[in-house]
């Protein structure tokens, strides 16, 4: 089941979230190495964890973390124009339709097929999410083989600038365009899911 959690103070999205900031601190600190912030020594929160986020988040069957992507407003202060402009040398794109996705984490316990599935959902999840809400673009900043595979997906995406090599690999920024018929092009390569697939809610 995926969630869609604007507001992360509610009291019913606590043990949600607090599941997911462990496995992102599992997952980005302890096995990527990122020298990012730890609270209380077991939670990866930063500071675009706030009141402007939304959370997708694929829950197991107990109702803890299975998968999760952060959503985040271009119009805010954020980590592509904060802290790596320097990836889009024709600008960082910023205005209400265009939104940030970062922190997709699919923990290793799932294994690679597992966490291809759970990668779709939340990619699905999030084409989902933008023609309700009005978003146009996504944008974002991931290692480069994995942007090239984020760009050849079928959406209609694109790079923002070239690669720049840091300490633990290469990285670039991407834009991806969601628009009506975004779910069909997903569909052509397997990452939106069929019809037939769908369950009602």
């Amino acid at each position: 089941m995926i969630h869609v959690i604007d507001n992360h103070l509610a009291p019913q999205n606590g043990a949600l979230l607090q599941s997911m900031f462990a496995d992102r601190k599992r997952l980005f600190v302890d096995l990527f190495g990122w020298d990012i912030p730890v609270i209380d020594g077991q939670y990866e929160i930063d500071q675009f964890d706030n009141a402007h986020t939304v959370y997708l988040i694929v829950a197991d069957e107990d109702g803890s973390h299975a998968a999760s992507i952060r959503l985040y407003p271009s119009t805010e202060p954020h980590m592509l124009g904060t802290l790596f402009p320097h990836l889009c040398p024709l600008g960082v794109p910023v205005d209400a339709g265009t939104w940030e996705s970062t922190r997709l984490c699919l923990p290793q316990r799932h294994g690679a097929e597992r966490r291809r599935i759970l990668r779709n959902q939340l990619f699905a999840s999030m084409v989902d999410v933008a023609l309700e809400r009005g978003i146009e673009r996504y944008t974002g900043v991931i290692p480069d083989p994995f942007r090239k595979e984020v760009l050849a997906l079928g959406w209609q995406a694109e790079p923002l600038g070239p690669a720049v090599r840091i300490p633990g690999g290469p990285i670039g920024a991407f834009l991806i365009h969601v628009r009506p018929d975004t779910p069909d092009r997903l569909r052509w390569t397997g990452v939106y899911p069929q019809a037939a697939d769908q369950v009602p809610a």
